[in-house]
């Protein structure tokens, strides 16, 4: 397990406590020790997962994509730096951090209005992802 990052850019704390950073994909920034890449990008160079997650759409496998979120969850609980990514940062990301939220027993409309005022303002984009949030457990 590498040094904790709360305060780095990007960082948020889930309502249970943990820390998960959320970031475009590309750059250079801290490693993290797990990512969470959600579509098509550049890998980083640390360990990662991808998922199939079309730009403004919802992941192609719902079930994957759970499994996935349970993985970082469990992973940012234990200590380790996660992180979730996307090519732009901002939608994908957003829902993925919602749904995170979720996962520690937020509501889904209060998960939209939590990762909008921690991490990004235009977080979970489209209707269809603020829907789908409802479908998390």
């Amino acid at each position: 397990m590498t040094e904790r990052w709360e305060g780095s850019p990007g960082v948020v704390r889930l309502p249970g406590g943990a820390f998960v950073r959320g970031r475009r994909l590309g750059g250079a920034p801290t490693p993290a020790d797990f990512a969470l890449v959600l579509g098509e990008g550049p890998a980083p160079v640390w360990s990662f997962r991808r998922i199939v997650w079309p730009d403004f759409r919802l992941p192609g496998d719902t079930g994957d994509a759970l499994d996935a979120l349970h993985e970082v969850r469990t992973r940012a609980q234990a200590g380790e730096r996660v992180e979730v990514s996307c090519r732009g940062g901002v939608g994908r990301t957003g829902t993925a951090l919602a749904a995170l939220a979720v996962l520690d027993g937020m509501s889904a409309s209060d998960a939209v209005h939590w990762v909008r005022a921690t991490y990004h303002r235009r977080a979970v984009e489209t209707p269809w992802q603020r829907r789908w949030l409802r479908h998390v457990h």
